[in-house]
This record gives structure tokens, C-alpha cells and sequence, in this order.
């Protein structure tokens, strides 16, 4: 059961209704105090009101029997206080729209007795009374679902599961977290007869002690209580047994051995965020998760920060993670629409990626204020030549390129990847690599691929069957370039030098070589680069048909790309 939409009025600063999308992976963002953190605790309230249901009783479109889960509404702070005056009997309003899968449909049928279409949209009410609750189906089966509340939101209740972790993490909240894993995973040794047997000579031992601590109170007690006939202190046995769960220390060993409460704030607040989720995945077993995070990246150190986003990608393939942020790491740069607006109390999705730069105030280089996708190349005569190359073949690319909303960007070198990564990232960009298949763009894929900067659905390498290593030159027909290097350079591709399986710029230096020229870094360069510009004038018959396979992989991924990026 998945949340798709969420709606919410007169919560807090919220006083009008703004309907937004859920996604797997939604971030809220905007400047400070403008509705971020109150959007967040609205869908945590209404979520955590749902997950109780499956314990409670609807009647008369009313909550009853509801002993948790309103914990977090307080009508007097929670209810708007400009119109609590007006309206006394106010109410916070929540609208939840859910899609059910085939089985759940299934199962929504058998337990309610019901049809559904696969949308299951309901409405909380929350005020000083029990909380309402609707099911805002129209048509002819709304009807029909209005009489059976009850069963809808214990159906609604069995299959969700709200965690709330927020923006202050403290060793507390690990350590909170930790007993309710060990209670649950003592329980079960708790009913082993060794155990029990343990527990009860424990008990033997204690008894003589507590006879006498009973003897020495009755004692001090009947000074003053005359009547006092007899005192006893005893310990139950659920309360020992709890005392043996709760005798544990946290230690973490980062280097330095110590408990969690004597460590920095960073490790306390990625202890509890790890086990928040160790402890949520545990309890909602056969359950949607809805993971709410406020500020993911608070305390936390950037290389931290990056591994924080990787597990929270990782999450949201299985279950939903909602979160507030000020961090453009945190911003889904694949889905623009699951990114959150939220500026003076009002609160809608991003339509392109420069509102979410505007609103985090990222400043973005002139070129790439309104980029959509990067595409990274190792070197200005790649950037040339590509550009041309994507252009003729693709009207797709052709356009986005032309627009500016797809921007060729260069690393100066191969080994700079991860620096540039890290750059347009924090630019809330999305990116695509294209590196040569060598040593030098081998080693710093890998290196940022360690880093958490780019996994291998964001890059193409130059691979041409039968080399082991290859790069752009490698795919250009060389009948479009010799006459070029013949006249400007006194070198001819016709050498047997220029032969044979090594990547372009080892054969086209033994070339020179043997031909009497003085090989330099800059000559390379300038070689290359006109080979570049003769390419990018006639891109139609630059590309050689036997070795342009990456080239045509490049094109199909960058307009997928940019298709799920928009």
C-alpha cells in the first residue's frame, strides 16, 4: 500500500489545503521557518493516527478507543492560533491517498467485503473531539464504503508503518532504539528452561536480602505507624526479567573504543539513524514503510553525508522515505516532481530544477543555471566533437543541447572526475559521464564510484571491441582526419605504426615518432583538437561503423536519461 498524495489544512502554519505527491523518495526544501518541518509533522500525525486503527473502532465516522497516536496533535498548539478564537471546535484537516496492489485489492475485498479500483483515499479529522475519519470515494461505490469504516481502517492500519526521525539525534534515541530490539530478541531466550532456571536461583539469592531490607523498614516504619504489622519488598519477576534486558552499554569501536554517549555528535546522530531504520524495517515487516526524516544531513560530516543519501536511496526501492533538507544532496535530481516546494507556508512540487536551486540558493555557474544534465567529458576536444556528433544524430539531443537544458562540461583530465561530481552535485545537477577506456578513466570511475558519486548506470566508457584500451579518437573514421594531419602535421595514418589494437594516442605518437616530429603533452593536445573540429564539421561521416557501438550507447542513455529526469 503505497502513500501517492498528501493533503493537509489548518495545521499549524498551514491554513490552506496544498494536495502533494509522495514519491519513494520526496524532499521537502525551502528557507528556514517557512512550513517545511509543520508539512512533515502533519503527514507523521496522520500516518501515526492510521497505523493505530487496527487496535480501534470507527463509529459514526468517529475514532474511538484510541490510545496512542495522538501523542503528537495538540489542538491548542496544533490548530491554528489565528483561528482559534473564531473557531472553537476547529479541526485539522489530512487527506491520504493510497494505491493498493493486485493482491492488496484482493485483500481489500475479502476482508471489507468490497470492491476497489486500486485508489483508496481517505480523510482524518483532528480537533479537540476523536478523531474523524472518511473514505473520500465518489461515485456509486463511495456509498457503499462509507458503511464500512471500521474494517477499511483496520485494513488501512495491518499495512502501514510510520517511522519519525528528528533533526536532533542523540545517543538517548539510539539507546531507546536498542531496548526495544533487545526486548523484542530476549523474548525469546526468556522462555528457554535453562534461562528461567537461572532467573529463579537469581531470585533465591535475592530473597534473604530483601527479607532483611523489609525487616529494617518495618522497623523504622513503626516508630511513627505503630500499627505497622509487616513490610515487604519484593521484586515481581517481570520486573527482573525487564532489569536483565535493560543491564547493556552501547560501544562503538571507530577506532577508539568507547560507548555511544562519549562520542561526537555526527556518530550519534548516524548510530540513530541506523538503527531507527534497523528497528522500522523489524517492526513493519509486511508493511509500507514511510520513513520521515527531518534533516538528514544534520551533524554530519560531507563524506557522511553522502553514505546517509546512499542508504536512504537504497530504502526507497523498497519502501517510502519523506524528508525535510537544506542539502541539495538530498534533492532527487531524477524525479523533479518529488521535490518539494515549500516558501511562505505554501507548498507544491518543483516543475523545473532551477526553482529548487532558487529555493535552496545554490549558485549555479551562468551555463548551468538551467541544465537539466551534465553530460562529462574528459577534455574540450571531446566537448567539441560530441556535441556535434549528438546533435546530428539525435533531434532529441539536438534541441535539449541547443536550449541549454542538456550541457557538455569538461574535467581538464580524467583523474578530476570525482571533484567535478561532487561540484554539480552540490548544484543539484544531474549527470552522465563519458571517459575513455583506460587506465587513467578506469581508476577515477572506480574512485568515485567509492565516494558515492556516481554508480555505472551514469557513465559510457569508449569500449571498441578487440582493444583493451580505447578512446574517443578510437571511434572516428579515419579517412576523416588523415588528409588533415597529412597537410597541417607532415604525419600519415598510412604508417604501419598507426596499425595494430593500442588506443589512438599511443599509435598516433609512434606515428609522429617515426616520422621524425617531436612528441609533447602539447602536441597531443593539439593534434587532438583538431581532430575534433574536423569531426564536428562533418559529423555524418565521422563516426567508424565498426567501432561507433558506445557512441550509439551514450545516445540511447542520455535521452533516457533525460526523459526520467523530467
Amino acid at each position: 500500500m503505497q502513500l501517492v498524495s498528501f493533503t493537509v489544512t489548518n495545521y499549524r502554519s498551514i491554513t490552506k489545503a496544498h494536495k502533494l505527491p509522495i514519491s519513494n523518495s520526496t524532499a521537502l526544501v525551502g528557507p528556514n521557518n517557512e512550513g517545511k518541518s509543520n508539512i512533515l509533522k502533519a503527514l507523521v500525525t496522520a500516518l501515526e493516527v492510521l497505523s493505530h486503527m487496527r487496535t480501534t473502532r470507527v463509529y459514526r465516522g468517529r475514532v474511538r478507543y484510541l490510545q496512542s497516536g495522538l501523542d503528537s496533535y495538540d489542538w491548542h498548539k496544533d490548530y491554528p492560533i489565528s483561528l482559534q478564537a473564531k473557531h472553537p471546535d476547529g479541526e485539522s484537516t489530512f487527506n491520504l491517498e493510497f494505491r493498493l496492489s493486485d493482491d492488496e485489492i484482493a485483500e481489500f475485498r475479502q476482508e471489507v467485503k468490497s470492491n476497489l479500483d486500486g485508489t483508496l483515499p481517505i480523510q482524518l479529522t483532528m480537533g479537540r473531539k476523536d478523531p474523524g475519519f472518511k473514505v473520500l470515494k465518489r461515485g456509486p461505490g463511495g456509498s457503499t464504503l462509507s458503511k464500512k469504516l471500521d474494517p477499511i481502517a483496520k485494513f488501512v492500519g495491518s499495512r502501514i508503518h510510520i517511522t519519525y526521525i528528528p533533526a536532533i539525534r542523540t545517543s538517548q534515541e539510539a539507546h531507546n532504539v536498542v531496548a526495544s530490539i533487545v526486548d523484542e530478541e530476549l523474548a525469546t531466550v526468556e522462555s528457554d528452561l535453562v534461562y528461567r532456571k537461572a532467573m529463579e536461583e537469581i531470585a533465591q539469592l535475592q530473597k534473604p536480602i530483601l527479607d532483611m531490607v523489609s525487616k529494617k523498614i518495618r522497623e523504622s516504619l513503626k516508630e511513627f505507624l505503630p500499627n505497622t504489622k509487616a513490610v515487604k519488598v519484593k521484586m515481581n519477576e517481570e520486573a527482573r526479567y525487564r532489569a536483565m534486558r535493560r543491564a547493556y552499554e552501547i560501544q562503538v569501536d571507530d577506532g577508539v573504543l568507547t560507548t555511544l554517549d562519549r562520542k561526537g555528535d555526527g556518530v550519534q546522530s548516524l548510530a540513530a539513524l541506523g538503527l531507527m531504520r534497523h528497528a522500522s524495517e523489524s517492526a513493519g515487516a509486511n508493511k509500507n514503510i514511510i520513513l520521515a526524516i527531518e534533516e538528514p544531513e544534520s551533524h554530519l560530516h560531507p563524506n557522511a553525508i553522502h553514505g546517509v543519501r546512499n542508504t536512504l536511496s537504497r530504502i526507497a526501492q523498497k519502501h517510502q522515505v519523506v524528508m525535510t533538507t537544506h542539502c541539495p544532496i538530498f534533492v532527487d535530481r531524477s524525479n523533479i516532481g518529488s521535490n518539494i516546494i515549500v516558501n511562505k507556508s505554501k507548498a507544491g512540487p518543483a516543475t523545473k530544477i532551477k526553482e529548487i536551486r532558487e529555493s535552496l540558493g545554490v549558485r549555479a555557474a551562468d551555463n548551468l543555471m538551467n541544465a537539466d544534465l551534465v553530460l562529462i567529458v574528459e577534455g574540450e576536444d571531446d566537448k567539441i566533437s560530441l556535441e556535434a556528433l549528438l546533435k546530428h544524430h539525435s533531434s532529441i539531443l539536438r534541441d535539449l543541447i541547443s536550449s541549454g537544458a542538456i550541457v557538455i562540461d569538461t574535467l581538464l583530465g580524467g583523474s578530476n572526475l570525482s571533484y567535478k561530481l561532487s561540484q554539480l552535485r552540490e548544484a543539484v545537477c544531474v549527470t552522465y559521464s563519458f571517459l575513455d577506456n583506460d587506465k587513467c578513466g578506469l581508476d577515477a570511475f572506480a574512485k568515485a564510484e567509492r565516494s558515492g558519486l556516481t554508480t555505472l548506470t551514469d557513465v559510457t566508457f569508449t569500449t571498441c571491441h578487440g582493444m583493451k584500451e580505447s578512446e574517443i579518437e578510437d571511434l572516428f573514421d579515419e579517412n576523416i582526419y588523415s588528409s588533415m594531419l597529412q597537410t597541417v602535421y607532415g604525419i600519415s595514418t598510412l604508417s604501419p605504426r598507426f596499425k595494430g589494437n593500442k588506443k589512438w594516442s599511443d599509435r598516433i605518437r609512434e606515428v609522429c615518432i617515426s616520422q621524425g616530429k617531436p612528441w609533447t603533452d602539447e602536441l597531443e593536445a593539439k593534434i587532438k583538437y583538431d581532430v575534433a573540429k574536423t569531426v564536428a564539421a562533418s559529423p555524418d561521416s565521422a563516426l567508424n561503423s565498426h567501432k561507433r557501438n558506445s557512441f550509439d550507447a551514450l545516445k540511447e542513455a542520455l535521452e533516457n536519461k533525460f526523459t526520467n529526469a523530467t
